[in-house]
C-alpha cells in the first residue's frame, strides 16, 4: 500500500499576501522631512530694480568650511548673534555705526559650501529669532500685554491692521547669499 503525503492547498496564499501588504502600507508612517519654511518672492521674467544700500545699514553674517561664525567680519560665537542682531536692528540711528531703522536695515547672510548643516541652521534660527523677539516686544507693547507673541495676534485678537502695522515697522530682510568658497 503506498502512502500518498497529503498537499496543502495553497491557492488563497497570494489573496493573504496581498491584504498584508495593503494593511502594512496603509498603517505605516513615513516621515516627511521638514525644511526651512521661507515665503519665496513670485517668479518674474523682469529682473528686479537695483537697491541701493548703505553699508552702516547692511549687517553681514558669513560663515566659513571650518563652521566659524564672522560677523562684520569679526570672529563671533552663535550664542551672541541673537543679542547683536537685535541691537542692529532696533537701533533707530542711535549708535552712527548700526542701522538708521528697522525697515532700512538688512542682514545678509552666506554660507560657505563646507558649511555644516547644523551650524548653517543655528544661524539661520538665530537671525529669525532676533526678528520674532522684535516684533513679540511690539506685539506685547501694542496691546498692552494681552498677546504675548506676534504669532498669536491672528488668533488672539483678528486685527489685520495691527498686524500689518508691525510687519511694516519690523521687515524680515534677510538676504540669504548662496553658499559659495569662502576659504579656510
Amino acid at each position: 500500500m503506498a502512502r500518498t503525503t497529503p498537499e496543502i492547498n495553497a491557492s488563497s496564499m497570494a489573496d493573504i499576501a496581498f491584504l498584508l501588504l495593503v494593511f502594512f502600507l496603509v498603517t505605516t508612517e513615513i516621515d516627511i522631512d521638514e525644511g526651512i519654511n521661507v515665503a519665496l518672492p513670485p517668479w518674474s521674467d523682469v529682473p528686479p530694480p537695483p537697491v541701493e544700500l548703505n553699508d552702516k545699514n547692511t549687517l553681514t553674517v558669513l560663515i566659513n568650511s571650518r563652521n566659524q561664525l564672522l560677523v562684520e567680519e569679526e570672529l563671533d560665537d552663535v550664542d551672541n548673534l541673537r543679542k547683536r542682531t537685535i541691537e542692529f536692528l532696533s537701533n533707530n540711528g542711535q549708535n552712527p555705526e548700526l542701522s538708521n531703522s528697522p525697515q532700512e536695515a538688512v542682514v545678509s547672510f552666506k554660507g560657505d559650501v563646507g558649511t555644516s548643516y547644523d551650524t548653517y541652521i543655528q544661524v539661520y534660527n538665530e537671525l529669525r529669532g532676533a526678528y520674532n523677539d522684535l516684533r513679540n516686544d511690539l506685539t506685547r507693547k501694542k496691546t498692552n500685554g494681552r498677546v504675548a507673541r506676534f504669532s498669536d495676534l491672528d488668533r488672539a485678537t483678528r486685527d489685520s491692521i495691527l498686524i500689518e502695522e508691525i510687519k511694516f515697522a519690523l521687515p524680515i530682510r534677510l538676504s540669504e547669499a548662496e553658499p559659495t568658497k569662502l576659504g579656510k
